[in-house]
């Protein structure tokens, strides 16, 4: 298929000026021919190999369509031409959050009514057994009118186990904003999508990102330990920030509770707890989380996993549990074992030539030092 500007994707779609290029799409705004409105076409740089994975993608773009949510760019359609697969979404105008990142840090007004929002958005998408697994800046579209948009919602539910990514530097979820059981390749659920979205507003008040260095360095960062928030932030955001970005999902809040934080925002500080008190998040959380069901690993070693269940499946139901903080001794025993399966995690955030890159972060453990070596080369290459 031609992604060029003047082609015409299904017959129907007109493609226009290209709005972005990722690592593993193109955006171009088009027309819809059919329809006579505008949209945002995504052309994905990967293949559907399979009438399997075809069958499949169909149904998961499905499910995704209807997600309607004022809170959620909405996805119109989807296809594939010549088995490479094409999006349809809302064409919202406006900036993302990334570019209002590069001016620092933001007024904490924004942030709250920004995360607020966002924080909405997800919980509507997790109540239909949808979770995002990349949030990020880059995903995060403000509209003119004020409104913040989640973009890209469920694709990589849609792509995993449907598509085949084979290529160096390729995989869903990008490393700054990982969560830790991303890199464990642990259960993914709600939870995850928060502890993402505590990252993106740690880094919105304080303008700096707080997993910085290789893909290797960051991922073994946060299986050590969470992020550290700054002291000096007010009581009541340093309270939320660190529960959302507790290492075990458990300790974290749902997406309600973190939009209903947020909404209280007085101009200084969020609602807080009596400075008396102990923090109001400090007891564990009862997270619902959507089982991400039918793992494989792929013949190069990457891990595909197929995503979550259809919104209304019998088998999507929320299980509600809590989890005992004692992620943090195991987690690098899991990493070992996780590490030495092949698992690499880095999405097409420019990666630095592997001449450049240190293949293992300094005062690593010993036991450690192999599987990082590994998933160095994994992503960057091996030596020539």
């Amino acid at each position: 298929m031609s992604g060029q500007t003047g082609s015409l994707v299904a017959g129907r779609y007109l493609l226009g000026d290209l709005l972005g290029r990722g690592g593993m799409a193109d955006v171009f705004r088009a027309n819809d021919e059919r329809l006579g409105r505008p949209v945002a076409l995504k052309l994905l740089r990967v293949q559907a190999a399979s009438a399997t994975d075809r069958e499949r993608f169909a149904a998961e773009a499905h499910t995704l369509a209807r997600l309607d949510h004022p809170g959620v760019v909405t996805l119109l359609d989807a296809g594939l031409e010549d088995d490479q697969p094409w999006l349809a979404m809302q064409l919202v105008e406006g900036a993302t959050l990334a570019s209002r990142f590069t001016g620092g840090s933001l007024v904490p007004a924004d942030v709250a009514e920004i995360g607020r929002q966002v924080a909405e958005g997800l919980a509507y998408a997790h109540a239909c057994g949808v979770v995002h697994r990349d949030v990020k800046p880059g995903n995060i579209l403000l509209a003119p009118d004020g409104r913040a948009l989640i973009a890209d919602f469920g694709i990589a539910h849609l792509l995993d186990g449907t598509t085949r990514h084979t290529a160096v530097g390729q995989a869903i979820g990008s490393p700054a904003y990982l969560a830790p059981e991303q890199a464990s390749g642990g259960e993914l659920s709600g939870a995850t999508d928060v502890y993402s979205l505590g990252l993106l507003l740690l880094e919105a008040l304080t303008g700096e990102r707080r997993f910085r260095g290789t893909t290797t360095e960051m991922v073994y960062a946060r299986l050590q330990a969470p992020p550290e928030v700054p002291a000096e932030l007010p009581l009541g955001w340093g309270t939320l920030l660190r529960a959302m970005t507790s290492v075990a999902p458990g300790d974290r809040p749902n997406a309600d509770e973190v939009a209903t934080t947020l909404a209280g925002f007085d101009g200084e500080d969020l609602a807080a707890a009596d400075p008396e008190a102990t923090a109001p998040f400090a007891a564990p959380f009862a997270v619902a989380e959507v089982p991400v069901a039918g793992r494989t690993v792929e013949p190069d070693g990457t891990r595909v996993f197929a995503g979550v269940p259809a919104a209304g499946d019998a088998t999507a139901r929320p299980r509600v549990h809590r989890r005992a903080p004692s992620f943090l001794a195991a987690a690098a025993v899991v990493a070992v074992l996780v590490l030495l399966s092949g698992l690499w995690l880095a999405l097409r955030d420019p990666a630095p030539p592997a001449s450049s890159v240190p293949p293992v972060p300094s005062g690593v453990p010993s036991q450690l030092e192999s599987p990082l070596a590994d998933l160095h080369d994994a992503i960057h290459g091996g030596a020539e």
